[in-house]
């Protein structure tokens, strides 16, 4: 173990200060390669909002296990933006097929494209294989050894599909803003929004989130204030492994604290992605208990070793954990809070989130295990948008290979029991 965390460790300092050459360094025998790619540019004014999906964005090709992915705003220059310039409110990567030859009468009534979701819990709304916010660049998303994210494998491909990669990168610039967090936070009344994206009426019970904050909107900026429209870019660097029979395969699953399924009885998830945090009594404020809390409960479909876990949480976060159902506590991320200008440091951003690395075999779950989903937040102030998911990667149990059997043919064929030639 002490080991494999050095490995980590080294692979964090070198990610840390330059990214790593396209081929580099071994992992049990195996070469480890990392690429760095560009998204389309991200066009920004002051107080506007980006919410794009991009579709068949550069990504490494072949049947690989990602080792581990992570991502930034940049500018044209590859400068890192701060958080307090562009907020990064999340980004999510995810593979999808699309239909290799779309022009063909043949293919006319395929659907064009279909996408690859994880394996759960929320996959209907939250189906990335990967994603995170303004926590990007300090949150570690090493998959450790013998782990790896299975892609590009063209056997589990529909007929006529090939894998491709989309990336939705939405992104609010407060630059001269009346105020950055009502901004960050989607707040309606600064967005000056009554519709959705899709011309729907918002409730005047919902005060934001989402719903305000969709793209080219725009935030209320101060008057007089002019500023450039900014070139930015979501700068990612991809870290794999070809694919081998060393590689042992893990399952990415996403819990929501906002999932009502075992609440009300259903068998469909309800995952709303984001909620509201009040602000506390004055009572509890008194007490100084100005901690919001929320749970929810999820049936995990298929156990295994918990490998790697990670929390995502916004400005006012203070924690996220998840429990098996004995109660017993399987992970916990904490978020970490900038204190300067930098980017990286941003004062009152989450630029990180702690990642949970459980020893290999210690952490199990069973076959529709029901876990508990814990989101802390400070109630200082009122919140609006706020989200609580937790990503677990779960490595299933492994089927033995069968230990080959000694086989004779002479004078007649017959062969030892397995375990008697294993043994020989």
């Amino acid at each position: 173990m002490k080991m494999a965390g050095s490995a980590v460790l080294l692979i964090s300092l070198l990610s840390a200060v330059a990214p790593l050459p396209s081929e580099a360094l071994n992992v049990r025998g195996h070469l480890l390669k990392s690429k760095t790619f560009r998204s389309p540019p991200i066009l920004l004014g002051p107080g506007s909002v980006s919410n794009k999906y991009h579709h068949d964005v550069d990504f490494p090709r072949g049947h690989l296990a990602v080792k581990s992915f992570d991502a930034e705003v940049v500018d044209e220059n590859g400068v890192p933006v701060p958080l307090h310039e562009t907020y990064l409110h999340h980004w999510v990567a995810e593979p999808y097929y699309a239909l290799k030859n779309s022009q063909s009468p043949d293919t006319q009534n395929l659907p064009k494209g279909m996408l690859k979701r994880n394996d759960g819990v929320c996959k209907t709304t939250l189906g990335q294989y990967f994603g995170l916010g303004s926590e990007t660049r300090h949150t570690a998303t090493w998959v450790p050894d013998p782990y790896g994210i299975e892609i590009g494998n063209e056997d589990k491909a529909p007929e006529g599909y090939e894998e491709k990669w989309l990336l939705n990168i939405h992104a609010i610039d407060t630059r001269g803003v009346v105020d950055k967090p009502s901004c960050t936070e989607c707040k309606c009344d600064f967005y000056n929004v009554t519709i959705d994206e899709y011309g729907r009426t918002i409730s005047k019970n919902y005060t934001g989130g989402l719903f305000c904050c969709y793209d080219q909107t725009q935030c209320r900026v101060k008057e007089g204030f002019n500023g450039e429209v900014r070139k930015l870019f979501l700068q990612y660097t991809v870290t794999w492994l070809d694919w081998t029979d060393a590689v042992v395969p893990v399952k990415i699953y996403i819990f929501d604290v906002t999932d009502t399924a075992m609440l009300d009885g259903t068998p469909e998830h309800s995952c709303k992605v984001e909620y509201q945090v009040e602000e506390c009594s004055a009572e509890n404020r008194a007490n100084n208990e100005c901690i919001h809390t929320k749970t929810a409960r999820a049936a995990l479909p298929r156990g295994g070793d918990i490998v790697f876990s990670v929390a995502h949480q916004h400005s006012g976060g203070v924690g996220a954990s998840l429990h098996g159902q004995d109660g017993r506590l399987l992970c916990e991320s904490l978020p970490t809070y900038g204190t300067g200008k930098e980017a990286g440091n941003e004062a009152n951003y989450i630029v990180g989130m702690s990642t949970c690395y459980p020893k290999p075999g210690s952490i199990k779950v069973s076959d529709g295990e029901v876990l508990t989903i814990v989101s802390n937040y400070s109630s200082d102030r009122q919140h609006t948008g706020v989200m609580g998911l937790v990503y677990i990667l779960v490595a299933e149990p492994q089927q033995p290979t069968p230990a080959p059997s000694l086989c004779f043919s002479f004078p007649v064929p017959w062969c030892l029991p397995a375990w008697m030639s294993s043994n020989m």
